[in-house]
This record gives C-alpha cells, sequence and structure tokens, in this order.
C-alpha cells in the first residue's frame, strides 16, 4: 500500500532501537526523511547509518535527551520543520505503590507525559498552518488495562491518553491527527529484561520465563518491533486522517476489553 507520505519529514523519538527503530525503518520505508533521536549516540549512529543505506532517505541522528527541556530544544533546533511527530521514552522502574514518593512520580510524569506534551505544544502549531500533520504517540497497554507493578507508567501515560483526546479533537479541523499506539509485549529488549527479572524471581531460565508470559498472549507470540512500525507507519499515513484521538492496542489480544 501506498502510504502517501513520501518526501514527509519525521521526528521519531527513543529511536535507536526497539519500537522506536521498528517505526523509524516502517517510516523510510514509506519514503518519510526522519530525525532520529536516543540518547546513546553509537548505536543511534549504527541504526541511521543502516536506513540511510537501505532506503536512501535524508536521515538526521541527534544524540540527546529528550526528557529534558536541554534535549528537546537540541533536537527540535537541528530537526526543522516537520511533519510527523512518533514520540517514545523508555519507562519508569517497576515496583509496588509503597515503593515510590514525589519525585518517582515527577520523574515518570516528565518522561511519560510532559515530553510528549512539550513536543506537540511546540509542533502543533506550525502543522496546523501547513494543514497537514501526524502524532502518533507510543504508551502502552497500561493504560487499557493497568499492571499493577508498573503503577508510575499506569499513571503517566493515563495522564497523557487523557490529554490527547481533548487536544487531539481540537487540532482534527486543520489536517492534523494524533494518536496513541500501545504496545503490549514486543521481542525487544525491554523484553528481556523482563524475562530476566522473573528468571531471578522465580529461579526459572529466561526460556521458561519467556514460554509462560507468552502462554498469556493470545497470539502465542512476542510482536515484532517491524510489525509494529507498520502499524505506527499507517497511522501516520495518508489514509489515517479520519483516525483521531484513539488507542490501538497491539498486544496480540493480550489486554481483555470488550471495547
Amino acid at each position: 500500500m501506498d502510504l502517501g507520505i513520501k518526501g514527509k519529514r519525521a521526528l521519531v523519538c527513543a529511536s535507536s532501537k526497539g519500537l522506536g527503530l521498528g517505526c523509524a525503518v516502517a517510516l523510510a520505508e514509506a519514503g518519510v526523511d526522519l530525525v532520529m533521536n536516543a540518547r546513546g549516540a553509537e548505536a543511534l549512529e549504527q541504526s541511521a547509518a543502516d536506513i540511510r543505506a537501505r532506503f536512501g532517505v535524508e536521515v538526521t541522528a541527534i544524540a540527546a535527551d529528550i526528557t529534558t527541556e536541554d534535549g528537546r530544544a537540541e533536537v527540535l533546533d537541528a530537526a526543522g520543520a516537520l511533519d510527523i511527530l512518533v514520540t517514545n521514552a523508555g519507562g519508569p522502574p517497576p515496583g509496588l505503590w509503597s515503593d515510590w514518593d514525589r519525585d518517582d512520580f515527577i520523574a515518570a510524569l516528565d518522561a511519560n507525559m510532559l515530553t510528549p506534551i512539550a513536543l506537540m505544544t511546540r509542533l502543533l502549531p506550525p502543522m496546523m498552518e501547513r494543514g497537514w500533520g501526524r502524532v502518533v504517540n507510543i504508551t502502552s497497554q497500561s493504560v487499557k488495562a493497568p499492571i499493577p507493578v508498573l503503577g508510575l507508567s499506569n499513571a503517566a501515560r493515563t495522564g497523557l491518553t487523557g490529554y490527547v483526546a481533548g487536544t487531539a479533537r481540537q487540532v482534527a479541523s486543520a489536517g492534523v491527527t494524533i494518536n496513541n499506539l500501545l504496545p503490549g509485549i514486543h521481542d525487544t529488549d525491554r523484553a528481556i529484561q523482563l524475562d530476566q527479572g522473573v528468571s531471578r524471581q522465580q529461579n526459572i531460565s529466561v526460556e521458561d520465563a519467556r514460554s509462560r508470559r507468552e502462554a498469556t498472549i493470545p497470539a502465542r507470540r512476542y510482536g515484532t518491533k517491524e510489525e509494529f512500525g507498520q502499524a505506527c507507519a499507517f497511522l501516520c499515513s495518508k489514509h489515517a486522517g479520519f483516525i483521531v484521538g484513539q488507542n490501538l492496542l497491539a498486544d496480540g489480544g493480550a489486554t481483555v476489553a470488550t471495547i
């Protein structure tokens, strides 16, 4: 399918690996020029070089912490005019409700709620002036069904979801859409870390930990960053202009909900 976005320019945050990289690759495959961002310069440059070689698109790589004011300024100043924004940041650490204090919540809100809002605040006005724009926020399946050990993430990402629900409907008439893409467990470094944690806690092998987790997913497997990226690219496409303020689950059916 021709997504109709060849020649557009996208900022994809946290895109040196994992789900962010999957989104960057899918957009590049559609002919989109990229601004890629991550904290680690080495992995970022390697991923950017691979995308340039594979797809022949322009790729600007900026190593900076997008969750900080200085990092955002550095990325946005170098990015120039953008048609597409894909927000993404690593989730806060797991734990119990009794583990967290105010500073923990502020850090989670800064990374997973306030950073996407700050990026949208900066980029939505020029998108609206041009009459076209796409924003996809990578959040989590936990906004549909909370994950008890991820209370910090549950809170911050649900806050972002509420913000998007209202804002998306205010900018849609200008040709700009905002939607959220909600991953379940995918075959990324994050999944490996989670499986290693279960392995240590339950004194089982990492392979057994993965098998047990896969058994809880109706699709009976982990997702791939490639299929996640294609879902993101579709939401950024010309075909998705009537999809506004939605939360698309990409979790293999793991979240049990009617709506």
